[in-house]
């Protein structure tokens, strides 16, 4: 038998589309992306990539928007973010060949 989580303990359910990766290195990579379902709090773990059966452990650090760091993205924004984890290297710049990747994760328990 499951045990249901208190409304308390739930974590949501988001969603990040790569636009363009602009620096990457093996554990860190600064992203632009729209965000598709949110809001995305810093600390959100990612953990599904659009199109790939590679494993990620990718975690939001930060999250700029017009110059200024934010603590979330609303849905319909775009942001320059900070992703560091497992599996960066997987992230790809968005083309007309490939289509756009998008990642899925959840936020932090609150």
């Amino acid at each position: 038998m499951s045990e249901i989580p208190s409304p308390g303990s739930r974590r949501s359910s988001v969603e990040l589309q790569i636009e363009r990766v602009i620096v990457a290195s093996l554990e860190q990579a600064t992203v632009n992306v729209r965000c598709l379902r949110g809001p995305v709090h810093r600390g959100a773990r990612f953990n599904r990539l659009s199109g790939s059966a590679q494993a990620i452990d990718l975690a939001l650090t930060q999250a700029v928007i017009y110059g200024h760091r934010v603590a979330a993205l609303d849905t319909g924004l775009t942001a320059f973010v900070t992703l560091r984890g497992e599996g960066v290297q997987h992230l790809k710049s968005a083309t007309l060949a490939s289509g756009r990747q998008v990642i899925e994760g959840a936020n932090p328990a609150s």
